[in-house]
């Protein structure tokens, strides 16, 4: 049944889909080089992204913004509405994916309540609309170190205030990659669209009342509480040379009998670029009962955990204690099919956003292409993190695999989490989060020893630099 689930996924892309993508790049392509100065090419962009919305609640804002822009008439008002439209066609495309994704497997979804917004500090967001502003008139081609640079007071501004330090990292992350990237005119080939979504979630954020609007529509005003066990899939890592994000992906049975639900839960921590490998799991150190199931493979009993509506429970490790032992591919085969998925956020509608737990077995696989029923999905190799035992050898050699469904560069992929392998005849199991509590491989903590405790040591010096 499964390869016919497949079939169905893995056929032409929803219609519109290409449609919608080749006006955000028009868009895109206007926005690289700034708004100064629109050839007749990107002018006739932005009318194209205007006529496809002229029928939707945004089509008269949108419309009168493409006009103005072209004519060289760029305020504040007129970005918002076309970085509104863009953010819609992408929620669009978003929608019409995962629609077809839950569609194929048979996966229900929960319905998104919209919540009411309010206000937000408006100088502070006023410096960061002219930034954005200064980024769009300009165009990445005519990015320097000076434009950069003028976007660092209204970061400090946004940093001091606890609920808008979303806004601040995003604006913060972009005006790094600009700064690394400087001078961009001399860049052969440019991120177009990363800095586009960037720029786009950044303005609309930075609207009057957005910012505490979308915190709230993310806590629906505020977090359910949530009790009961928590079953491990798998474990996602997103390292960078700053900063590592554990991510878990589990299934919720609630207390009192309610129906079971897909869920995430995300711990981090800042680090700097020689911390890397499985070295990032000594900075998990404040979060030993998570790590602690799993490296083991336990179920985790939590109590008055907070749950938001977008399916991410707020961890708190002291409302948490391990369980009964629980094996991750038990759980997939037995109860994904029937737990319900969350509703995604709006400001989240975006297809590179798109990561649903799916449970594979009996196929083949061939370089980085799984084969099941004759239905052939790419397997993101490049995705597997340096810090647990899962490698491609392993992916390659299995037959039965926990893995994120994604769709980046125009098609379906699969990102394995957890595999059971065949490796000389003896069936092996691996799980990226298996060396939560340190690596088991003989070898890896050899090569840990010899090497030294990167983390122990940069403590140290800090530590000798503080007593100072």
């Amino acid at each position: 049944m499964l390869d016919v689930q497949l079939g169905e996924l893995l056929g032409d892309a929803p219609a519109g889909v290409g449609e919608a993508l080749d006006l955000v790049a028009g868009f895109d392509e206007a926005l690289t080089h700034g708004f100064a100065r629109l050839g007749e090419e990107a002018s006739a962009g932005l009318a194209a992204l205007a006529g496809a919305l002229a029928a939707s609640p945004l089509g008269d804002r949108i419309g009168e913004a493409a006009e103005k822009v072209s004519a060289g008439s760029i305020g504040d008002e007129h970005l918002a509405a076309l970085a509104g439209g863009r953010a819609a066609l992408f929620g669009a495309v978003h929608d019409a994916l995962l629609a077809r994704l839950d569609t194929a497997i048979g996966r229900t979804r929960a319905a998104w309540a919209p919540a009411e917004g309010a206000d937000d500090p408006e100088s502070m967001l006023a410096g960061c609309r002219g930034w954005l502003r200064e980024l769009a008139i300009t165009g990445w081609r005519g990015v320097d170190h000076d434009l950069v640079s003028s976007s660092d007071q209204a970061i400090e501004a946004l940093l001091a205030v606890p609920g808008m330090r979303g806004l601040a990292v995003l604006l913060d992350g972009l005006a790094a990659e600009l700064r690394a990237s400087c001078p961009v005119a001399t860049m052969d080939l440019l991120p177009a669209r990363r800095w586009g979504d960037l720029w786009t979630r950044a303005l609309l954020l930075s609207q009057k009342g957005a910012q505490q609007s979308a915190q709230k529509s993310a806590w629906n005003g505020a977090a359910e509480p949530v009790s009961g066990r928590l079953l491990i899939l798998g474990t996602d890592v997103h390292e960078h040379a700053t900063a590592v994000r554990v991510q878990v992906h589990g299934i919720l049975e609630p207390g009192g009998g309610a129906h079971s639900r897909l869920v995430r839960t995300s711990v981090a921590a800042a680090k700097v670029d020689t911390i890397s490998g499985p070295s990032v799991w000594r900075l998990m150190g404040d979060h030993p009962v998570l790590m602690g199931a799993l490296a083991e493979h336990l179920s985790l009993e939590i109590t008055g955990m907070p749950l938001l509506p977008g399916g991410d429970l707020v961890w708190h490790d002291d409302r948490a204690k391990a369980g009964e032992a629980a094996d991750p591919f038990a759980t997939a085969r037995v109860q994904l099919a029937t737990a319900e998925a969350p509703p995604t956020p709006p400001l989240d509608r975006h297809p590179v956003r798109i990561a649903e737990p799916v449970f594979l077995e009996g196929y083949t696989i061939d370089g980085e292409t799984l084969d099941l029923g004759g239905n052939r999905l790419p397997v993101a190799l490049d995705r597997l993190p340096a810090c647990g035992p899962l490698t491609p050898e392993l992916v390659s050699a299995s037959s039965a695999c926990i893995g994120l469904m994604r769709w980046d560069g125009g098609q379906w992929l699969l990102q394995p989490l957890a595999v059971q392998a065949t490796v000389k005849k003896k069936p092996v199991v691996a799980h990226t989060g298996d060396w939560a509590m340190g690596p088991t491989d003989p070898k890896v903590v050899k090569a840990g020893a010899k090497a030294g405790d990167v983390v122990a040591v940069l403590r140290e010096r800090a530590g000798r630099l503080l007593r100072k």
